[in-house]
């Protein structure tokens, strides 16, 4: 049985440049070592496992299946290594306080980087983790611990999770300069149901709430393309590959001077409400409750 006190973290920095080179000798080179000490490191790793990590190829290496079993599980370590570095590094040059924010691509797009600016140039010691979540896995984050804080839209269901209002945004259709909407200064979304849609991937509160209002509509909700990102959905509208629905401030005012149109939705739903919802036990921080009431009671400039 392999013990996995014999592991050397820096055999495992070696074992994965060779493993992203496919080479000893480029390995060598990028990670500034002899090609002695590479081959030495490799052979160490090869006798811990008990394993033929590499097979020699007349260009280059190429993995075992060992090797990749070892790769995927070398990355995790590194990356954890290298992540509670990172986090004692705060520590040391005085950070006192950390909060994991998880946020919907609306609130990431729209308020937080002026939001936690201001928070943060105000609360130096404190150290905010931000991540860019569909609005089910920031609230399920909520549940689970995984977030101390989290922002989503309010068609997600929150049972048991501690909220409060965090901002409210427009959803507008975005449609090309020459679409025949364009001249519109405002449609019904039930109005625009005969077109093509480009819009998020599957999951995403802003999808889901667009596919109820069609249901509501007894129509459907005809999606030719989806994509991850507002900007992709921008792009592939400029292509012409259909229209799309997106909060008004992911819309960049460059391309509606000179190639999209945004068309004012008359729908009540358009209006969409933005949640600050918080782990009921993170709150024992005076970091995360701090934050909390920061972004609860957060204004516009």
């Amino acid at each position: 049985m392999v013990n996995p006190t014999h592991f050397d973290l820096q055999s495992l920095r070696v074992f994965l440049l060779v493993a992203e080179h496919g080479s000893f000798t480029k390995a060598a080179e990028h990670g500034q070592l002899t090609l002695s000490a590479i081959s030495k490191r490799i052979a160490e790793l090869e006798s811990v496992t008990d394993c033929v990590l590499f097979v020699r190829r007349p260009r280059g290496v190429e993995l075992t299946a060992a090797g990749r079993g070892l790769l995927e599980h070398a990355t995790r370590v590194l990356d954890h290594v290298n992540s509670m570095a990172y986090v004692m590094s705060d520590y040391a040059m005085g950070v006192r306080g950390h909060v994991r924010l998880w946020a919907n691509t609306s609130a990431i797009v729209e308020f937080l980087p002026v939001d936690l600016a201001r928070f943060l140039n105000a609360n130096r010691a404190i150290k905010v983790s931000l991540e860019e979540r569909l609005s089910d896995d920031v609230v399920d984050a909520l549940k689970t611990g995984k977030a101390d804080l989290g922002v989503f839209a309010d068609n997600t269901p929150a049972h048991g999770i501690e909220r409060r209002l965090y901002r409210q945004d427009e959803l507008v259709l975005l449609v090309p300069q020459s679409h025949r909407m364009a001249r519109m200064e405002s449609i019904a979304f039930e109005q625009t149901l005969d077109e093509d849609y480009v819009g998020l991937s599957s999951g995403a509160s802003l999808l889901a709430l667009m596919t109820d209002a069609a249901f509501q509509a007894g129509r459907p909700l005809k999606l030719r393309i989806q994509v991850s990102a507002f900007d992709g959905i921008c792009r592939m509208i400029e292509a012409g590959l259909g229209i799309g629905i997106l909060p008004r401030a992911a819309v960049r005012p460059e391309l509606v001077v000179t190639r999209l149109r945004i068309v004012r939705l008359t729908d009540r739903w358009a209006t969409r409400t933005l949640w600050i919802g918080a782990n009921d036990s993170a709150l024992s921080s005076p970091d995360v409750a701090r934050l909390f009431t920061f972004l609860s009671g957060s204004t516009p400039d």
